[in-house]
């Protein structure tokens, strides 16, 4: 009999890889009938998502997660999904006045809902700007869809998002990117639910070995046209873009979490003022191999 698991994640590029992985049946030949569930609202969403009990996984931004495990969300992160670091573009209406970074200190700035990575990054960048990170101002737009409607409606001044995701917004001039930040870690994480790692820890083995598997497509993406044509056409974006976008892209294939990386991750998320204090790696992480 297969385990049931249902696994939340961005609508986005960069979970192609699972999508793949579940039409082709790679989760049902070991055993695994995974159930996948788009989160439209992000990283806030999801950690909300994983205490409330209706997704036993999530693949979450590694900001957004730690703090909330921080706060009390009963989960453990147990792999690396993507170890580069996520490019956020920062953008304004399109007839915004604002044309620079450094013109948006004491501005309104949507994000999807506090905890997510729109939230958190804005304090990464309003820190790196040297804003007074007491002031900042939210407007919570739920989505991309609430973001862009903020922008246009003038009921928020900027917002943050994955830099790619927005392009074709960027195009349409629906909005302006006036400038990128990297987030200063690996981007995204698997979390699951501890009750869940505790009954069925074989089959969260089984699963990373899977989209471990499957993540060896994707060694060389740009040396695959029908992957990058894939890619284009299920996510609407254009094929120069998806180029750019994997040249900056590795998936990790670590069956384990490195300890090293998530200390790094908690001080610089303490430096920035996201956290309030840092807690033992041992009670964020667990090594399942």
């Amino acid at each position: 009999m297969s385990k049931k698991l249902t696994i939340g994640g961005v609508p986005e590029h960069f979970n192609l890889p699972w999508h793949l992985a579940i039409e082709n049946n790679k989760f049902s030949d070991k055993g695994i009938d995974l159930k996948w569930q788009d989160i439209h609202g992000g990283t806030g969403a999801m950690c909300k998502a994983l205490r409330d009990k209706s997704i036993d996984i999530a693949l979450v931004l590694t900001e957004g997660i730690i703090k909330d495990i921080i706060n009390g969300n009963d989960a453990t992160l147990v792999k690396f999904y993507v170890k580069s670091p996520l490019l956020w573009g920062i953008h304004v209406g399109f007839d915004s006045e604002i044309n620079s970074v450094t013109e948006l200190e004491n501005k309104k700035i949507a994000i999807s809902r506090y905890g997510s990575g729109s939230h958190l990054m804005a304090i990464v960048n309003a820190f790196e700007q040297g804003f007074n990170i007491d002031n900042l101002d939210f407007e919570i737009i739920k989505n991309l869809n609430g973001g862009i409607d903020a922008l246009k409606n003038n009921t928020a001044d900027y917002f943050l998002w994955e830099h790619f995701t927005t392009k074709p917004y960027v195009y349409d001039k629906t909005v302006r990117r006036i400038g990128n930040i990297e987030s200063p870690w690996p981007c995204f994480v698997i979390a699951v639910r501890n009750e869940v790692l505790e009954k069925d820890k074989k089959a969260i083995k089984n699963l990373i070995k899977v989209i471990n598997k499957q993540l060896k497509e994707f060694r060389n993406p740009l040396e695959n046209k029908e992957l990058i044509a894939l890619f284009s056409k299920r996510y609407n974006l254009k094929t120069e873009d998806i180029k750019d976008w994997l040249s900056i892209t590795k998936w990790s294939r670590k069956k384990n979490i490195s300890k090293k990386m998530i200390s790094k991750v908690q001080k610089k998320l303490k430096q920035f003022g996201v956290i309030e204090k840092t807690i033992s790696v041992d009670l964020l992480i667990e090594d399942l191999f």
